[in-house]
C-alpha cells in the first residue's frame, strides 16, 4: 500500500509540473504575441492579450482605469502613430503560480521610438478564463 501511495503520488507531482510548464508556455506565447502586434503598429491585435471586460484593471502613471474598452482608448490616445509606438521589447523577470488559474508575473519594458526611448516595469495578474489564458490586471509604469 505504501509503495502505491508513493507511485501514486510522484504521478501527480510529475502531472502538475507538466501542466504548470505547459500553462507557462501559453502564457508566454501570449506576451509574444503582444509584442509582436504592437510592434507590427496594431493596437486591436496588442489588446487580445488582455481580458475583454469591464472588469480589466490597467494602473499606470495617471492612475487606475478599468475596462477593456477605457484601456483601448488609453493605448490610443497614448500611441497615436509609429513615432511613438516604435518598437516594443519586453523581459519576464518572474513567473509565479497562484493557483491553477491565475499567474502573476513581474518584467520590463522598454519602447525604442523616434519620439524618444521610455521604458519601466509591469506586474501582470494573467488568469485561464474559459480555457484561455487573459492579462486581468496590468500595472505599468
Amino acid at each position: 500500500m505504501k509503495r502505491f501511495l508513493t507511485v501514486l503520488l510522484a504521478m501527480l507531482l510529475a502531472y502538475s509540473s507538466h501542466a504548470q510548464n505547459k500553462d507557462e508556455q501559453e502564457i508566454k506565447q501570449l506576451l509574444d504575441a503582444q509584442v509582436a502586434e504592437w510592434n507590427k503598429g496594431n493596437i486591436a491585435g496588442y489588446m487580445h492579450g488582455y481580458w475583454e471586460s469591464d472588469s480589466l484593471l490597467f494602473i499606470g502613471s495617471k492612475g487606475p482605469r478599468y475596462g477593456y474598452k477605457n484601456t483601448l482608448e488609453k493605448y490610443k490616445q497614448a500611441y497615436p502613430d509609429d513615432a511613438y509606438m516604435g518598437k516594443l521589447h519586453t523581459n519576464i523577470s518572474e513567473m509565479r503560480r497562484l493557483s491553477g488559474n491565475y499567474y502573476f508575473i513581474v518584467g520590463k519594458w522598454a519602447l525604442k521610438r523616434s519620439a524618444g526611448d521610455v521604458s519601466g516595469d509591469f506586474t501582470l495578474l494573467v488568469r485561464k478564463i474559459n480555457g484561455h489564458w487573459v492579462i486581468v490586471v496590468d500595472h505599468s509604469s
